[in-house]
């Protein structure tokens, strides 16, 4: 087996996986086969909230439906705090990160005040209101406030300089991070963002090569950054076009007719739709009936 190839495929335990999620999954894995590397399954678990113990089992039972096996015990992020605190204190050692005591109540009452609130890809970005808050006055407050812990994205992004990436289907790609504001790393409710946990985990399990939905092409920018700024490799990308259904509707989880829990229920051939899914992110109806 190569050590120098390696994909994942790393959902949240808090659904039951679709038909995009398979699709995804079986990307991965089939690449990693044929490249003779590994494939790798990491429950992205943080969100303790919304995990439900039955789905990682189901997860995995439905994987194995399809067909498709990974290679070593899945990791999971809810068991890699002390990773993430710890590259969390490298940002911190650099100056590149400062609390930010504001509520998501008061954030959008001060970009609905300001007549020039930055915006990035999905609209309005944090102010910076935090960003100038004296020294003492942030120690002070640290002792008896809660507080998220933000990117300071301009010095971040001066520091690594100019970013790119390589993606198989849209090429090299310029990163422009600077278009997500101060981003948080960490809060007191999830102690790693989804971009900070899946850098350090990527590189922790030697991840080569992400192949993932064209949903996420906008967080490989921040990735990349996050990536940059804490030495860690660059992987190469794969985002593939999203699984739809006949109508050309994107699937989501409460989708629950294009479950795979649901479609095993009811009988379906894994091997009809698996074979439907390596042929494109589109599966007929035909190969979703019963056996």
């Amino acid at each position: 087996m190569s050590e120098s190839f390696a994909t994942r495929f790393a959902p949240s335990p808090t659904g039951f996986l679709h038909l995009g999620h398979a699709y995804s999954a079986l990307c991965a894995h089939d690449a990693a086969r044929a490249a003779g590397g590994r494939f790798l399954l990491r429950f992205e678990d943080i969100d303790q909230g919304r995990v439900r113990e039955e789905y990682y089992a189901a997860i995995e039972g439905d994987l194995r439906w399809l067909g498709l096996e990974w290679d070593g015990e899945p990791m999971r992020q809810s068991a890699r705090f002390e990773a993430y605190d710890a590259a969390l204190a490298q940002l911190r050692a650099r100056d590149l990160v400062y609390p930010c005591f504001c509520t998501r109540k008061e954030i959008a009452a001060e970009i609905r005040a300001s007549a020039s609130a930055p915006h990035g890809i999905d609209g309005p970005v944090y102010p910076g209101t935090c960003r100038a808050v004296a020294p003492a006055e942030r120690e002070a407050r640290m002792a008896d406030e809660a507080f998220a812990w933000r990117l300071d994205m301009e010095r971040a992004a001066e520091l690594a300089g100019p970013l790119q990436w390589s993606d198989r289907e849209l090429g090299r790609m310029k990163a422009h991070p600077e278009n997500h504001g101060d981003i948080v790393l960490t809060r007191k409710d999830a102690p790693a963002s989804y971009n900070l946990a899946v850098v350090v985990d990527d590189a922790a399990q030697g991840v080569t090569d992400i192949i993932r939905g064209k949903d996420l092409v906008a967080a490989t920018d921040i990735q990349r950054l996050l990536q940059e700024l804490l030495g860690l490799p660059e992987p190469r990308y794969w985002h593939h076009e999203l699984v739809t259904d006949d109508a050309g509707k994107r699937l989501a989880k409460r989708d629950d007719a294009r479950s795979l829990r649901t479609l095993r229920e009811a009988g379906a051939d894994p091997a009809a739709i698996v074979a439907a899914l390596r042929k494109g992110p589109q599966v007929p109806d035909a190969a979703l009936r019963s056996r």
